[in-house]
């Protein structure tokens, strides 16, 4: 598993939590940096599967 997966799905699920936290307190603030952490996550969990299958494909 690639390092970029990994901290992908930090930064999703850190972003999760930062956006209901947001929602919770009514902070609009708050909720869309959560909201972009949790973007930001997601594509570097995508960054991270793809370097996976190009591994794969190069290992073949």
């Amino acid at each position: 598993m690639d390092k970029d997966r990994i901290r992908g799905m930090a930064l999703k699920v850190k972003g999760r939590l930062k956006e209901v936290a947001g929602i919770v307190t009514g902070d609009r603030k708050t909720k869309t940096e959560g909201q972009v952490e949790k973007t930001e996550g997601e594509a570097r969990n995508a960054l991270g599967v793809a370097k996976d299958k190009v591994r794969e494909l190069r290992d073949e």
